[in-house]
């Protein structure tokens, strides 16, 4: 069991612990993305008025550019063996990078919530528990594999990238035998503001996982090769959201009464009763429970950066791990039980809300990474206040603070509407703002900043400097130069 529960969290994975290909990261985020809040996801873009076919090809649009952006954090995983998150030091500062953890935090307890609340049906009809019960036993499971860690995380994406194909194969023949599918795609009237909230709904899925994606990645040898992992990555997760999101829109047009509200015990329904019906909801808890772990490690992992910015630790005891995890669940909990009951209207809100927040920080770490620092960290200075990153960088959180407030005119959800939207006849392209304004405008703050950037990666306690390992001439990559993917 010892070499199963993860002892790293996040320090530097040493060169001789790390492991793995590529391919896990298809298999993980495929996996990770065959699941039932994916299907909401996709069935909400028809639920608030686009016809089918746009709502597909919205969605695929979103979900390719979102996830093009989440794939790039992804490829910093192999090459600075650390959580994602910590990385954000490099642009914020080793406290200032509180600032977005802070959000990064809320955003997990959040999909913990919302995730929790469709698998908590499905456990609840599997042992006839009721909701309540199956939120709570489903909560406690999530944990506990959070805890081991990532070795369990990646052998839940495995499975669950077979067993959920399997089962969404199978679903959407069934979807096809009770609806006409030339009749749902039939109706090709454009609305251009709700083809927008389509791609919207795809893209602020996918750039949601950017701030813990390379925590997965990070265990994989320092040579992989950066353009496989985008590559790998961004098709498992491209493809698993995209399959279930047209399953999920194609349902919410063919039975838009009987799959509103009813997500859960619908797409159950289309599978049979009896044993059909049960492995139907394993299979949604399944789906939920590989997501929901990725949501309780990052948190854990967010959460331990944040604190150790301040007090100085970047290691903790099995009891220390136990301890933050719990409390990710527990708030976790607390919300699902709270929502469950508005569980649409606010989960759409919280999709679109999200954006405001984390294009701005993406556009900063990936501007940082690829063309200011040129992939070259000082790997120690990420947790010294008095070192090359600062304890704060007061330019870069004030681009991000510009960041977020450029994006408040074109914003539009339940609660806040920007004086922008009107006039785009009611589309929100606050994602896109939020992507280009902080890109160039901490590319403009920080590209004379050289003291900031090592010239060559500066590697931590038990990792060999980045050029080590296997020559140029095995890896087909320059002994000098090793370029970011090119999409």
């Amino acid at each position: 069991m010892a070499a199963v529960v993860e002892r790293h969290s996040i320090d530097v994975v040493p060169d001789a612990e790390r492991h793995g290909t590529p391919v896990s990261q298809f298999t993980l985020w495929l996996g990770a993305n065959l699941q039932i809040t994916a299907v909401v996801t996709g069935a909400l873009a028809v639920v608030f008025g686009a016809r089918a076919l746009w709502a597909v090809l919205g969605l695929l649009l979103g979900n390719v550019l979102g996830g093009a952006v989440m794939a790039l954090h992804s490829a910093q995983g192999p090459r600075l063996g650390l959580p994602q998150m910590i990385s954000s030091r490099a642009q914020f500062g080793v406290r200032g990078a509180v600032v977005p953890l802070a959000l990064v935090i809320v955003m997990y307890i959040g999909f913990f919530a919302s995730g929790t609340v469709l698998a908590g049906q499905a456990v609840g009809e599997l042992t006839k528990l009721g909701d309540t019960p199956g939120i709570l036993v489903f909560a406690a499971v999530t944990a506990v594999a959070a805890a081991v860690g990532y070795r369990l995380i990646h052998m839940l994406g495995r499975v669950a990238s077979i067993v959920c194909a399997l089962a969404f194969l199978y679903l959407g023949a069934r979807l096809l035998e009770r609806a006409d599918l030339a009749a749902l795609l039939h109706d090709r009237s454009f609305s251009f503001p709700l083809f927008l909230l389509a791609v919207s709904l795809s893209a602020s899925w996918q750039l949601a996982f950017g701030p813990y994606v390379a925590d997965y990645s990070r265990y994989l040898p320092r040579h992989t090769s950066t353009r496989a992992t985008f590559w790998w990555t961004l098709s498992g997760s491209v493809l698993g959201s995209q399959w279930s999101m047209t399953f999920g829109a194609l349902a919410a047009a063919a039975a838009p009464t009987a799959f509103v509200g009813h997500e859960v015990s619908y797409v159950v329904s289309l599978g049979g009763t009896g044993l059909a019906a049960s492995a139907l909801y394993f299979v949604i808890a399944l789906g939920k429970l590989t997501i929901n772990v990725l949501n309780t490690y990052g948190g854990f992992m967010s959460l331990v950066t944040g604190v150790s910015g301040f007090r100085g630790r970047g290691t903790l005891s099995p009891r220390g791990r136990a301890a933050h995890i719990t409390g990710i669940m527990l708030a976790g909990t607390a919300v699902a039980l709270l929502g469950k009951d508005s569980f649409l209207t606010s989960f759409k809100d919280f999709l679109l809300f999200l954006l405001t927040f984390f294009t701005p920080w993406s556009a900063i770490n990936l501007v940082d990474y690829y063309l200011i620092s040129k992939e070259r960290y000082d790997i120690p200075a990420l947790s010294d206040p008095a070192g090359r990153y600062g304890a704060w960088n007061g330019r870069a959180l004030a681009v991000y603070g510009l960041g977020v407030l450029a994006q408040l005119p074109f914003l539009a959800t339940h609660f806040y509407t920007g004086p922008l939207v009107d006039p785009l006849g009611g589309a929100d392209v606050s994602w896109l703002v939020g992507l280009a304004v902080p890109a160039v405008l901490y590319w403009a703050a920080a590209r004379r900043d050289t003291g900031r950037v090592p010239p060559a990666t500066v590697a931590g306690t038990g990792s060999s400097p980045p050029d080590a390992g296997p020559s140029p001439a095995n890896t087909g990559e320059s002994p000098t130069a090793r370029p970011g993917p090119r999409p």
